[in-house]
């Protein structure tokens, strides 16, 4: 017992823990799996979601983030938790006035969603892009371009919920 908090055993199992989680990460049915991200982020997304609802908009900027930081680190920047990430941090940011934060999270959103035809997030995060791209006097063409694409392709966007409202509504399983 007493040898169990002494410096190097605690740093000697600090570095078994790391060598186990990085084998566990190098097997991609784990990787996926719904409990692996539970345990790394999906708690912080859940909390983040429960912050931005009730307009606790800063506190909830900096689980975000960290569930942005979590997820870049663990490679899993395709997913859809990534997508409502980048959502959440763009609504906190667009709510505390930090437009040209908010701006890049679109921006960085839309790359991913460039090789998908459709994805539930597109119209949602194209509008806000655009509204942000005219705030901050960046280019917005390109947004509005594909804006009206999807416009031409589908049900009218007035019909569509904003980013704030899919952020709201999305559930967290």
């Amino acid at each position: 017992l007493r040898r169990n908090f002494t410096a190097e055993t605690i740093a000697k199992r600090s570095r078994a823990f790391e060598q186990f989680l990085s084998h566990l990460h190098s097997i991609a049915e784990i990787r996926r799996s719904p409990e692996f991200l539970e345990f790394f982020f999906l708690q912080d997304l859940r909390a983040a979601q429960r912050l931005t609802c009730t307009g606790m908009y800063r506190e909830a900027l900096a689980t975000w983030a960290n569930a942005y930081r979590l997820q870049d680190r663990l490679g899993v920047c395709g997913t859809g938790c990534f997508l409502l990430t980048l959502a959440g941090l763009a609504v906190c940011h667009q709510e505390l006035e930090q437009l040209g934060e908010a701006h890049g999270c679109c921006e960085q959103a839309l790359q991913l969603l460039e090789a998908q035809g459709s994805h539930p997030l597109l119209g949602p995060f194209l509008q806000a892009h655009v509204h942000l791209a005219w705030k901050v006097g960046k280019d917005k063409r390109r947004s509005e371009a594909r804006l009206q694409d999807l416009r031409e392709a589908g049900p009218p966007l007035q019909q569509q919920p904003t980013l704030k409202e899919c952020l709201i509504k999305e559930p967290l399983e």
